[in-house]
This record gives C-alpha cells, sequence and structure tokens, in this order.
C-alpha cells in the first residue's frame, strides 16, 4: 500500500513539473513573439504604444525629443542621454510654428524666476559719445609781434607775460635809425605817396604817420598791439637791440578756446560737423561749457586707434585755459526711427547675440538679432524683430557666470523636463 501511495506522489509532481515548463517556454514564446512584432520594451516606448494611435502627442508623432537636462540637444527618434534617462518628446503646439526652439516653461516657475517682458517699439534714438579731451588755444586768434625793421627798445609799456591787452595799446617804444632815415626822406619828398608807401611796407604806425602829417618829427615810434588778448610770450627787455623779424611779443586772443577730444574709432561714425558738445573740466566741475563740432581730423592714431575733434567752446569770463583736461559728451543723433529693445535683453555669446520673444503661455523663443547702436538704456536692432512683439527684459536666469548663451538657455530650460 506504501509503494501504491508513493508511486501516485510521483506521477503528481512529474506532471506539476511539465506544467510547469510548458508555463515558461509558452511565456517565452510569447515574449519572442511580442518582440518580433515589433512591441516596444522601453518606458517611453510603452509609453508610446499606450497612447492612442502609437504616438505621445494625443495620438501623433512626437516633432521632436530634447534632452531631459535642458542640453542644447534633439533628437528626431526617441533616445537616451548618458545617464540613462529619456529624452522629452516636443509635440507640435509646443515647438511652435517657426522652429523648434520654442520652450515651455510653467507659469508657476515663471513667477519664481520673477520673468519680465517688454513690448518692442520703434524709438527715435540718440547715442552719447563720450572722450577725454585737452583745452587748448584757438590757432586763428594767435598773433606775433615781430618788427620788419631793427632797433633798440627805450621804453617797454607792457613788461609781464600774461598781461591783457586792448588793440592799438603801446607796447614799448623804439628807436631806429632805420626810420628815422625814412622819416627825413618823407619830409624832403614833400610827403609824396612814394615816401608814404615806403613807411606803410614797415609797418609803421598809422598814428605815428599822423604825427609826420602834422609836422612832428619824433625820435622814438610807439609799436602798439594788432589784437585783443593775453600775452603768453615776451622776449622783450627794455634796453634790448632786436633785429628785423625777430619776435617780441605773443598775444592770444582766448575770448573761445578750441578743444580737441579723442574719440574712439567705433564712435566716429556716429559724430559729425555741427553736433553740440558739453564740455566739463575738473577745476569746475559743477558747471559745463557749451560747445560745437566745427572740424574732424582727416587721420586716425595708428596706436591709439582714436580721431580727433576740434570742439569750439566760448570763454568769455576767461575760465577755460590751455592744457586743461576735459571730458566731452557729443549727443549724436540716430536718423530716423528704429526697432530698439532694453540692453538687459540681449544675451550675448561673443559671436552670436540672441533675445528671448514672448508667445505667451509660458512659452519663449530664443531668436538671434542683428544688432546696431547701442544708446542710453537701449540697443537698436537691425534685424531679427518686429514692432510689437515681446522680449524678456529681466530675470535671474539670464544671470550666468560665464556670460554664455549656451549655459544661459540651458539655465532656462533646466528642471521642466524631469
Amino acid at each position: 500500500m506504501s509503494d501504491g501511495s508513493s508511486s501516485k506522489r510521483g506521477v503528481a509532481l512529474s506532471l506539476a513539473l511539465f506544467t510547469l515548463v510548458l508555463g515558461l517556454a509558452g511565456g517565452a514564446g510569447a515574449v519572442l513573439w511580442l518582440w518580433k512584432a515589433g512591441a516596444p520594451a522601453g518606458p517611453m516606448e510603452a509609453a508610446q504604444a499606450a497612447a492612442p494611435g502609437g504616438g505621445p502627442c494625443n495620438g501623433k508623432p512626437a516633432k521632436l525629443y530634447r534632452n531631459p537636462m535642458g542640453a542644447p540637444d534633439t533628437s528626431p527618434v526617441p533616445k537616451k542621454d548618458s545617464m540613462g534617462m529619456d529624452y522629452i518628446p516636443v509635440c507640435e503646439d509646443e515647438g511652435g510654428p517657426e522652429n523648434g526652439n520654442v520652450v515651455k516653461v510653467s507659469l508657476d516657475r515663471v513667477q519664481r524666476l520673477g520673468v519680465r517682458s517688454e513690448v518692442v517699439e520703434e524709438r527715435a534714438l540718440a547715442r552719447t559719445v563720450r572722450a577725454f579731451a585737452l583745452v587748448q588755444y584757438d590757432e586763428r586768434r594767435q598773433a606775433v609781434v615781430a618788427p620788419k625793421f631793427g632797433g633798440w627798445i627805450e621804453k617797454l609799456a607792457v613788461n609781464a607775460t600774461g598781461d591783457t591787452v586792448r588793440r592799438g595799446q603801446t607796447l614799448f617804444e623804439t628807436y631806429s635809425p632805420e626810420l628815422n632815415v625814412l622819416q627825413q626822406e618823407w619830409h624832403l619828398a614833400g610827403r609824396s605817396g612814394y615816401a608814404s608807401d615806403k613807411l606803410r611796407n614797415l609797418d609803421y604806425p598809422a598814428a605815428e604817420l599822423e604825427k609826420l602829417r602834422r609836422g612832428e618829427r619824433p625820435r622814438t615810434v610807439a609799436i602798439p598791439s594788432p589784437v585783443d588778448g593775453t600775452v603768453i610770450e615776451k622776449m622783450a627787455v627794455e634796453g634790448m637791440r632786436y633785429q628785423p623779424g625777430e619776435t617780441l611779443f605773443r598775444i592770444i586772443d582766448t575770448s573761445t578756446m578750441w578743444v580737441v577730444a579723442e574719440v574712439y574709432e567705433q564712435d566716429l561714425g556716429f559724430v559729425k560737423v555741427g553736433d553740440m558738445a558739453k564740455v566739463t573740466v575738473n577745476t569746475w566741475p559743477d558747471r559745463s561749457f557749451p560747445g560745437r563740432v566745427t572740424f574732424i581730423y582727416p587721420n586716425v592714431g595708428k596706436e591709439s586707434r582714436t580721431a580727433r575733434l576740434r570742439i569750439e567752446v566760448a570763454n568769455p569770463d576767461g575760465l577755460l585755459r590751455a592744457d586743461m583736461a576735459a571730458i566731452v559728451e557729443i549727443e549724436a543723433p540716430i536718423a530716423g526711427r528704429w526697432v530698439a529693445v532694453p540692453d538687459s535683453a540681449v544675451i550675448d555669446s561673443g559671436n552670436r547675440q540672441v533675445v528671448l520673444v514672448e508667445r505667451g503661455e509660458g512659452r519663449y523663443e530664443p531668436r538671434p538679432v542683428k544688432l546696431g547702436a547701442r544708446v542710453a538704456g537701449y540697443v537698436q536692432v537691425l534685424d531679427g524683430l518686429q514692432s510689437g512683439e515681446r522680449v524678456v527684459t529681466s530675470a535671474t536666469f539670464l544671470i550666468d557666470a560665464e556670460s554664455n548663451l549656451r549655459a544661459a538657455l540651458a539655465a532656462f530650460t533646466a528642471g521642466d523636463g524631469k
């Protein structure tokens, strides 16, 4: 009886093992059949298969797949990154009609990041060109006193550098044997025009010629100042002898001064003759002097890469003095009206400039732009934007340690796909 029971238990055990083997074989066959039939094995493929119609975008295939960590890398087919994370599908409505670079950020994250935007408008732009300058004398208001005849200075009326003189004021009295001979000839020639011309050719003073007409025969001749101004050089000394053509005085009219500014080469195109300028000097920091650009020198410094501008400034009270250091500000308006964005809206990678265009509902499009002049607070946009579009102007994620376009865009999308 015990032998019969043992035999039955062995048959039952054999049947159970046989059933288990058949089940495993059937499962393996089913898996093999599904694999051959193209059934998905990964999470992303399973999600696609589970979606209606087999696509992750409401039954439609994804337009592309973007990196889950926000790196600027996309794929036309599902894939994984180096950490084994699935790429995120981007649907047609997320990518926008223009391109697949449009990214979507949750409205909650937009608020947390402090995103601000501004409407792009056409503006009248004016660039302020600032330059270092030096105050100089007006070269056209200088005069020298260099008699055309020799003689001795018997009496010096102006005897100090810096003295202010008026036109016609006596500078010194001279004794000249040459003039005495000509005076005698003038009397002997009966006051002829020929004798008068000889005196005039030597710049004989008109006041002294009038004395001759009255019959006087002065021993010395008074030499007057030819202009109003300030004596900046005085070589004349009482009692000295001078030769014809020797410079005895140099006189400058300081009522108008030149301010010569050094403008960088890249700013030269914004400045033209006639532009108004504001001049400030260290001596009078609370006061500015208005001037006008009257000349742009034709050369650019080989080493400094700057061009020189001449600015004429009125100086009636004499506050401006030669060789003073000055700062010049020139308002250079740009003709016409131009599309402009706040300078904080531009992400500059060095060789590429991008702005983030707001598309609504947390969508932002990084768009390359061509920039022009930078003015106070704004940047001229030559191409890439139209008036009426909105651009991001302020967001903490735009502040990148390397000021790098790729890092800024990666920070913009990081975390949304996790």
